[in-house]
């Protein structure tokens, strides 16, 4: 195994489309969606054994999930669990690990990953990866994953390809976040546009050093600590810096500005695993009129394709539903129409108006 590989998971977000399941003490990247004894943090983690040895896995996320993560993988060292001190987006988060990398190993190649993606072909992901591991190993590039899109999808970015550099690889043309319906289409029948999965790679040196052209005022913060990087000075460097980076995406902060942007076009069954729809469509169907019902014992009379998630042990009994999202757990239940399933982040947002914290 190649010791100058490194995998940075993120693994701070909320989640809050997934609500209720998805809660503030404990976000979806670390629930079994799918009851096969893996949450989506851990088959994240599986997806990459044999290509990055288990020293090199870091992951970066909020304070308070980290005994979350120490007890799901317990083959981690504590310094390779990154604490932010506040949530400040993905560049800053991949600017501080990518430092920390490059002050323990000047030569590392980092593959950054989120956390919660379902990928269906582990064969094909890893065969892209390594993939991917040589292409930067060739090319002073940073270079994200495409996905082939199979569906006008709204929810995810695109990227549209440009100028090909040999088999699956391509220039970066243009970035496009979550186009409308009528646009996604012409991406999709134009076959040159292709999902943004959110995965990386690049040198650590060539990440650094292109965020100071990009984003300079995240890298000034950073290029105070210099000397913390790697020794027992680096958690309060953190502590009293990171806090004061500007909240923004890798992708705005440097993927859509800098000249050195590679795609690699893929197809490995991969969904965002991003809203309740995503789950129903990757689920088993649990009767002939299409509904999943997790985690619960269910009586459906004249009802069709709906996503139905519980906890606890609760007989269910509906008539006369089709295509709802019903998810009911501990203090909380949710009832919305599967069309409304991108309106769940606003229903939060309400509910911590009305109510504060206590939902959430």
């Amino acid at each position: 195994m190649n010791s100058n590989r490194y995998c940075v998971i993120m693994c701070g977000g909320v989640g809050s489309r997934f609500w209720p399941y998805s809660r503030q003490r404990m976000p979806k990247q670390f629930i079994d969606f799918f009851g096969t004894g893996r949450s989506l943090l851990q088959m994240a983690v599986d997806r990459i054994k044999g290509i990055i040895p288990d020293e090199n896995i870091y992951m970066i996320t909020n304070e308070q999930y980290a005994p979350i993560i120490a007890h799901q993988l317990p083959q981690l060292r504590p310094e390779q669990i990154l604490k932010e001190p506040a949530r400040r987006n993905t560049a800053p988060c991949i600017a501080w690990a990518s430092y920390h990398i490059h002050a323990l190993n000047p030569d590392a190649r980092i593959m950054v990953a989120p956390s919660d993606p379902l990928i269906l072909r582990t064969d094909e992901f890893q065969r892209c990866v390594l993939k991917a591991f040589d292409f930067i190993d060739n090319h002073d590039a940073l270079l994200t994953m495409g996905i082939k899109p199979n569906r006008p999808e709204t929810g995810y970015g695109y990227i549209q390809v440009g100028e090909q550099l040999g088999d699956d690889f391509s220039a970066v043309k243009t970035f496009t976040e979550k186009p409308n319906e009528e646009l996604a289409r012409i991406f999709l029948e134009s076959g040159e546009f292709f999902w943004n999965s959110g995965m990386f790679f690049w040198r650590a040196g060539t990440i650094i050093e292109t965020m100071r052209n990009q984003a300079s005022d995240i890298t000034a913060i950073f290029d105070q600590g210099l000397d913390t990087f790697g020794t027992d000075a680096e958690a309060d460097f953190i502590a009293a810096n990171f806090p004061s980076c500007r909240n923004i995406s890798i992708d705005f902060a440097v993927m859509e500005k800098a000249p050195n942007v590679y795609v690699e076009c893929v197809d490995f069954g991969w969904s965002d695993l991003g809203t309740w729809g995503a789950v129903y469509d990757h689920s088993p169907k649990s009767d002939e009129q299409g509904n999943v019902t997790q985690g619960c014992m269910a009586v459906l009379n004249n009802c069709r394709d709906n996503m139905i998630a519980i906890k606890g042990d609760k007989l269910i009994v509906a008539s006369g539903l089709d295509n709802y999202i019903i998810a009911d757990v501990d203090d909380a239940l949710l009832i919305v129409p599967r069309s409304e399933e991108q309106k769940i982040r606003n229903y939060v947002n309400e509910v911590r108006t009305l109510y504060g914290e206590e939902y959430l």
